[in-house]
């Protein structure tokens, strides 16, 4: 119930903020997720998202910003072949019904991205909405030179929240993410 709370409270402060095109994107060339799950509590299994794509849009007073990230699951790397079949099937990821990985923040402060903190926000993945809340990692992000800034975030989610319940004596509900985010101006 809290959570559900928390996620309409996160739709009323997004659809709040004034709507005006993203002030920056998210360069999908230089941005990339990675995860890891343990495997039989003595190994990992691990991946990287290399597509990433989404925007960063200021509110009005330039003093804070929204992140709308968008991931395309079947852009997945990883060591096996085998493996990534094996996570991209509908009993993990389910790739075919759904194709993207959709983060969206909750609004933060500019000075924020210098100092670092929590990052809250809206997670869907397999079609399932939940509250996230990770850590956004201190970075040097001058926004009048988007090329230079990388936002880097750090945190965990339960991928059983989100359907994904399979083979739990093997694998980990626990899964660690990271996100290495790089921006760029938004086309006018």
């Amino acid at each position: 119930m809290i959570g559900r709370f928390i996620a309409s409270l996160v739709l009323i402060l997004l659809a709040a903020l004034p709507a005006h095109a993203a002030d920056y994107r998210i360069d999908p060339t230089r941005s990339h997720a990675d995860f890891g799950v343990r495997l039989f509590w003595l190994s990992q299994i691990s991946g990287r998202f290399e597509q990433i794509a989404g925007d960063v849009t200021l509110s009005s007073l330039h003093d804070s910003a929204v992140v709308d990230a968008h991931i395309t699951v079947d852009s997945i790397q990883m060591s096996s072949d085998r493996i990534r079949r094996w996570v991209l099937a509908p009993e993990f990821f389910d790739a075919s019904r759904y194709p993207t990985i959709h983060f969206v923040s909750e609004p933060i402060t500019l000075a924020m991205l210098e100092k670092g903190g929590d990052l809250a926000g809206t997670l869907t993945l397999r079609g399932v909405t939940k509250p996230a809340r990770f850590q956004l990692l201190p970075s040097t992000c001058p926004l009048d030179s988007p090329q230079q800034c990388v936002i880097s975030v750090k945190g965990t989610i339960q991928r059983s929240d989100f359907g994904m319940s399979g083979h739990r004596t093997a694998l980990s509900d626990k899964v660690d993410l990271g996100l290495s985010i790089s921006l760029d101006y938004a086309s006018r």
